[in-house]
């Protein structure tokens, strides 16, 4: 199957969704952040110094779907129907003696091509926020496993990640 993505020569381009049909579409991604069992308790407690992390995350999410044409060069403008940002807190910790942050981002439009670039973004940026906002008590943050795990609407129909 061919890129969509590369014309007859290989080169980059956007692809043409203009005969494709106005459909719902819908996709959810999730992402980890690891963080020390001490900032999780800090960010719980409302105890960094920037303010309220989770908050300012789900903000700094939503803003970052809106953005996504401006960030990936062959994404096409989208309305963005909405964007729900949620955050699971796992303080106990992992055999590394981190705790996680769970990150889901939900982007949903009515249009001719999917959201799934939208919802991988807000859970990136989401993280990056949360380090941003905490780099000061822990150096140590990480995050990953950022991935799509379901989307609906458009020609190939809906998606749900296995695991």
């Amino acid at each position: 199957m061919p890129l969509s993505h590369l014309d007859e020569n290989g080169r980059a381009r956007m692809v043409d969704i203009t005969g494709k049909p106005q459909t719902e579409r819908t996709a959810t991604a999730t992402g980890l952040v690891y963080l020390k069992p001490e900032t999780l308790r800090l960010i719980q407690k409302g105890g960094m110094a920037k303010g309220d992390v989770l908050a300012v995350a789900q903000v700094a999410g939503v803003m970052a779907a809106k953005q996504v044409p401006s960030l990936i060069p062959l994404c096409h403008p989208l309305l963005l129907t909405g964007v729900e940002m949620h955050f699971k807190e796992e303080p106990d910790p992992d055999a590394g003696n981190r705790s996680r942050i769970g990150i889901t981002a939900t982007v949903k439009t009515s249009g001719q091509t999917g959201v799934e670039m939208e919802a991988m973004t807000a859970v990136c940026v989401a993280a990056l926020t949360i380090y941003d906002m905490c780099k000061a008590v822990d150096r140590e943050i990480s995050f990953g496993e950022i991935r799509l795990v379901a989307k609906t609407g458009g020609k190939s129909g809906s998606y749900k990640r296995k695991k």
